[in-house]
């Protein structure tokens, strides 16, 4: 396998851990690498041959122009600078040459502007940070964009969510060069809880309850740590020293949903985190969870998100 030159575009005010976390994921692909040679050589490049990462520290890198040696992925991070970044006179005088001839291109976060504003992003499916949504719809309207996943894949393009999802995007991306185990590997040294799959939304169930109420928020994390347990409406009570009609009314009037309602999505979210991350069978699944047995948790599963768990454990895991 020959090694892929990846090359990361810098630029003053960009977001660090948007080229950060995704070097961090090649350059320990080629640590943890059981090759002859690396699968990866790194190159951190720049339109002046520096980037300003904040008053006490620049980067210095390679300079985009007309000899810079062609990479095989380009990856691009998002921040504040990605807009002065793409007016610069360099933009289109070598950035925009210089990256369609990459055989693939990753942005993070906003870094998405650079490669709609060299206009290679024409009927692709794309997505960015949540913030983003409205701006890029506005000036770029001949884009689809994706809202809710952390990253997606059409064709040559890469296109992640804010911050760490750029992590997820790469490793993802290192499972398609290297294989599933060598992915997993990395996603263990980088201490990651989980290898999320691109479709997944850019709010966990868990963060999307607690930005709806810091009240119940307690109750949320409680819940999660006991799924197998008994979670009826009189135990959940009890545990907010509520009667049954006062939590109804609360928890209601806070997230918009019953506490039932959310027993469940937090149940299914476990059940989808257990499908990817083990190869537990389904009735084991099925008893963690507190879906009872796995026939139970199969109705269910496939009635909130139209796959049936054997479905979506072979869309999610591979093996080498």
């Amino acid at each position: 396998m020959r090694t892929k030159l990846i090359q990361f575009v810098t630029f003053s005010n960009m977001n660090l851990l948007d080229f950060a976390g995704p070097f961090e994921v090649f350059q320990t692909a080629n640590f943890y690498a059981k090759t002859q040679k690396p699968p990866y050589a790194l190159q951190i490049v720049s339109f002046s041959g520096s980037a300003l990462l904040c008053e006490a520290a620049t980067l210095h890198t390679a300079e985009v122009d007309t000899k810079l040696t062609t990479p095989h992925t380009l990856v691009i991070p998002g921040g504040p600078g990605i807009y002065d970044f793409c007016k610069s006179p360099k933009f289109k005088a070598d950035f925009v040459s210089h990256a369609q001839k990459a055989e693939r291109l990753v942005s993070v976060c906003t870094g998405v502007f650079a490669l709609a504003a060299a206009d290679m992003l024409h009927g692709k499916n794309v997505t960015t940070h949540w913030l983003a949504y409205e701006e890029l719809e506005q000036q770029y309207p001949h884009i689809i964009l994706r809202k809710g996943p952390i990253f997606l894949n059409d064709e040559k393009i890469w296109t992640s969510a804010g911050v760490t999802s750029g992590i997820d995007l790469c490793l993802s991306i290192v499972e398609k060069d290297l294989g599933h185990s060598a992915a997993l590997e990395i996603a263990r040294h980088l201490v990651m809880f989980l290898k999320r799959p691109g479709d997944q939304n850019q709010f966990s169930s868990s963060l999307t309850l607690q930005m709806r109420s810091g009240e119940f928020s307690d109750l949320h994390a409680w819940v999660n740590s006991n799924l197998n347990n008994d979670l009826s409406i009189g135990m959940l009570a009890e545990r907010m020293n509520m009667s049954e009609r006062t939590l109804m009314r609360k928890y209601k009037a806070s997230t918009g949903q019953t506490p039932n309602r959310m027993v469940e999505t937090l149940r299914l979210e476990s059940v989808r985190h257990l499908l990817v991350t083990s190869n537990r069978p389904l009735k084991e699944i099925a008893a963690a969870t507190g879906m009872g047995g796995d026939a139970n948790l199969i109705r269910r599963f496939t009635k909130a998100f139209g796959t049936t768990p054997n479905e979506y454990r072979a869309r999610f895991t591979s093996s080498d």
